[in-house]
């Protein structure tokens, strides 16, 4: 080889190594690296996302829902309230050849907790106005004390019930309602200084990487299809979620949590384009930040980044409204096969009912944690849902006594709770016009209604 060819293929490889580590030439579709902007600062610091501290919630939150089936109080509220000790990762966990790189909470990071982040207005959704963290402590506590974390004689299955409420009272929240609002006014966390001393990121970089964090997508997302992220969700997919190809799935950056995995789910139908649309206004937001260069955001630069947390919120609004409406529509359908059960079958179906009720209520709940008041559109919905799920007896929660027991009544019929979870799809579709539709059952609406006549215990429109 000649000596200018060996030093033309050096540069060659020089140069495809520099692009290959170097933040500006990264990947234009991934979220990261970021390069560092700071001025003044003179650490080793290469690399400016960071929101490990979210992804470890996430988990904390996988693992409690995991838990919520075991009876152990003291292990939940460990995973609730944060420990002092180096948990075990409980979920997600390797399945089959889905290995996991973490396998221990403070391998992602130390020192979180989801009580502390939790909504802290009252939930009217809820009996005895409790607060956010207070009304996931109680499910925990209720969850501890039933078989399998469901109490068949109140119709509460807590598991599902403690994690759709939790997914919107503690990540939906601080993202649309903390990270995306006030802190990106122009004197709240600049972007000229860092984040906290010492730290390498500025802090609206800072900022945007948290609410990133919450949302639960992959680094990686926008790169695969909502099929293939739905997958690594559900951990069928190793190829496409290890994106750094190290044979290991890194909760960090390669895995998809949360209202992500929602957002991915409905759009693998075709007929909506949730996932991509949040995450490449994060993106977006991110790369203009990144473009201050250190910085201070001009109010121009602002209202851009506004806009991009618009796109964020109102889309991630109606992926929680899309969630309502399905499980309004699944719940539907098992009261309709409850109807004409078999003793045989019967329990599998009651179950099955308590289930998707439990996931309507959850995610009913996080719909009212963001930063838009529903107004009418939340005192409908929180009629027709209930309190609890109707029992065969056609009774339900309708408060909780001084004691923390639940109270039961009947405060309508069994067919006017059917015309309820219809109501609820068609709310979903005129408020928030979510175009999905899983479990569409609004074709049985005026034909219910018309038997029921003019019920008036039945929630009118």
């Amino acid at each position: 080889m000649s000596k200018s060819h060996y030093i033309l293929k050096t540069f060659f490889i020089s140069l495809l190594s520099f692009v290959l580590i170097n933040p500006i030439f990264s990947n234009e579709k991934v979220y990261g690296p970021f390069p560092v902007t700071l001025k003044g600062y003179s650490g080793d610091c290469t690399n400016t996302v960071s929101y490990s501290g979210q992804i470890a919630r996430h988990v904390q939150h996988d693992s409690l829902k995991k838990l919520s089936s075991k009876g152990d109080l003291s292990e939940m509220m460990a995973f609730f309230d944060g420990s002092e000790k180096n948990k075990a990762i409980i979920a997600p966990a390797s399945k089959d050849d889905f290995v996991i790189k973490q396998t221990l909470l403070n391998d992602i990071s130390s020192g979180k907790n989801l009580s502390g982040k939790a909504y802290k207005g009252v939930v009217n959704g809820w009996p005895n106005g409790m607060t956010g963290a207070e009304i996931l402590e109680f499910m925990i506590l209720k969850a501890s004390e039933a078989e399998g974390g469901v109490d068949v004689s109140v119709g509460y299955n807590y598991p599902q019930l403690i994690s759709k409420s939790a997914m919107g009272l503690v990540f939906y929240n601080q993202a649309v309602d903390n990270y995306l609002d006030e802190k990106l006014e122009a004197d709240t966390k600049p972007n000229s200084k860092p984040y906290k001393d010492g730290k390498c990121y500025t802090g609206k970089e800072h900022v945007w990487d948290e609410a990133f964090g919450y949302w639960g997508a992959a680094a990686h997302s926008l790169t695969l299809s909502a099929e293939q992220n739905y997958n690594i969700a559900k951990k069928k997919d190793i190829v496409s979620a290890d994106y750094n190809k190290d044979g290991v799935v890194d909760l960090k950056s390669e895995y998809v949590f949360a209202h992500a995995y929602y957002a991915s789910s409905f759009d693998k139908g075709g007929k909506t384009n949730y996932f991509n649309t949040i995450t490449q206004a994060f993106l977006d937001g991110r790369n203009l930040i990144t473009a201050a260069n250190g910085e201070d955001l001009t109010n121009a630069d602002r209202s851009i980044l506004k806009s991009y947390a618009w796109q964020i919120e109102s889309n991630w609004e109606k992926v929680i409204a899309e969630a309502v409406f399905k499980y309004a529509g699944e719940t539907y359908e098992t009261l309709v096969k409850l109807e004409n059960a078999s003793d045989e079958d019967l329990s599998k179906l009651f179950g099955k009912y308590l289930k998707y009720w439990g996931e309507l209520k959850g995610f009913s709940i996080a719909l009212q944690a963001g930063k838009n008041n529903l107004g009418e559109t939340a005192v409908k919905l929180n009629r027709m849902v209930g309190y609890g799920p109707m029992l065969m007896d056609e009774t339900q929660v309708i408060g909780i006594d001084s004691d923390l027991n639940y109270v039961m009544g009947k405060n309508y019929s069994w067919n006017e709770n059917k015309l309820h979870m219809l109501k609820i799809q068609k709310l979903m579709v005129d408020k928030f016009g979510v175009k999905a539709r899983s479990h569409d059952q609004l074709a049985d609406i005026s034909d219910l209604a018309s038997k029921l006549g003019s019920s008036e215990s039945a929630e009118n429109d």
